[in-house]
């Protein structure tokens, strides 16, 4: 069963709480919800969401929860780019490809990494 969509906000958090892994909902009002003019209350119920979701889990360490993400970094951005790409691009990722084609800063890595996951296409397609 595929995970609930997640919104760009809630993406933003759940990547923060990644890179804060085992914060408090204090914590992420101040690092995360401060600087964008959230309050402590909506952050509070952003985190709720993405543990209803199940992007995130909690636990109690001396009296004060502490907030994980249940997948790692990468799994919740390839669900992202999923959704993206069925929704917005109907599931085609032409569009994707060209807007990669016309970007003047692909990296060399970007551009090995790109070629790595064409040629494993190109493999899974020759064993079907």
């Amino acid at each position: 069963m595929a995970k609930p969509s997640i919104g760009d906000q809630e993406l933003a958090l759940l990547q923060y709480i990644a890179d804060h892994n085992n914060a408090s909902v204090g914590e992420v009002a101040t690092g995360f919800g401060e600087p964008r003019g959230l309050a402590r209350s909506t952050v509070l119920t952003m985190m709720d969401r993405l543990r209803s979701k199940s992007f995130l889990r909690r636990r109690q360490v001396d009296g004060v929860y502490r907030y994980s993400p249940s997948t790692g970094p990468g799994e919740v951005m390839r669900s992202a780019v999923g959704q993206f790409v069925e929704k917005t691009l109907s599931g085609s990722v032409s569009p994707f490809v060209a807007w990669m084609s016309e970007r003047a800063e692909v990296s060399d890595k970007e551009l090995a990494e790109l070629e790595a996951l064409v040629s494993q296409l190109q493999s899974r397609r020759k064993e079907t």
